[in-house]
């Protein structure tokens, strides 16, 4: 009989766990799903502005004095297409970090859950804040200094000065990318350290082949000018300083904490062996 019992009682395990793994993947399809139907919903309205979009960002390049054409017949249409993509699944992006936090969430301890919590939170705050800084700071200062560069008479009296649509487009979701996920810098240095990922120590010592890599990376990104090349190199600078100074911050924090919890374990452990 005891025998028998145990069998039973382990098949009933062995039950509830499969139960628990169906009930993940169904739970992990549940939350794809909507993050599918989220996306797709957003490309349908954004197809339906795409048109008005192309035109809010081409008339800041007429201010310039930019002049747009087209040389393919449907390249118009794709680009709409890929606005309509882009624009889309960065609207879609909360949704999805949502769905992948509440995913994990079960996983996490209060604490943890807290802090991601946040930095989900801080995460799309930051990348807002980046194309912000990328549309007013950054892509207008870029277009006036490189279209002063062909104002010259000699070149201007025989070269009309006309730009494709896809190009112009590449150029700027380009700086709207870089820009947004470099603002992410700092929250990312904070959520390492808070896990002892990440220590001041290595940014500080990273530091001087971090600038050279920023200024490859300006060099790569941007025209081949050299104020282009600052204007992306020299803010990557300050946030990868700003970076360093929180990871000093919140690792102070976490090693007062862990020292906090030794102490007291340490405390518990003497009671004990008096007791």
């Amino acid at each position: 009989m005891t025998l028998k019992k145990h069998k039973k009682q382990k098949r009933a395990e062995n039950d509830e766990g499969m139960m628990t793994v169906s009930g993940h993947l169904k739970e992990l399809r549940n939350r794809i799903a909507v993050v599918v139907i989220v996306f797709v919903i957003a490309v349908v309205v954004f197809i339906t502005i795409a048109p008005r979009l192309i035109m809010f960002f081409t008339e800041m390049g007429n201010r310039f004095g930019y002049q747009f054409v087209v040389i393919a017949p449907q390249e118009l249409l794709m680009q709409q297409f890929r606005l309509a993509a882009v624009g889309a699944l960065i609207v879609s992006s909360p949704v999805i970090l949502y769905e992948m936090y509440s995913f994990a969430r079960p996983g996490l301890t209060d604490s943890e859950s807290s802090a991601l919590k946040i930095a989900l939170l801080l995460g799309v705050l930051f990348f807002c804040v980046g194309l912000l800084f990328a549309y007013f700071v950054t892509i207008p200062f870029m277009l006036n200094f490189l279209i002063s560069l062909n104002d010259d008479k000699i070149l201007l009296s025989s070269i009309t000065s006309a730009i494709s649509v896809a190009s112009y487009l590449d150029f700027v979701l380009l700086m709207f990318i870089i820009f947004g996920v470099m603002f992410e810098m700092p929250l990312v240095s904070v959520v390492l350290s808070r896990f002892g990922l990440l220590t001041p120590n290595m940014l500080n010592k990273a530091r001087p082949i971090a600038i050279i890599l920023i200024f490859v990376v300006g060099a790569i990104v941007t025209p081949p000018d050299v104020v282009s090349q600052i204007m992306v190199a020299f803010p990557m600078i300050l946030l990868y300083l700003l970076s360093t100074l929180l990871s000093k911050i919140f690792y102070k924090k976490r090693k007062e904490k862990q020292a906090e919890a030794e102490e007291a374990a340490d405390q518990e452990g003497s009671s004990g062996a008096e007791e």
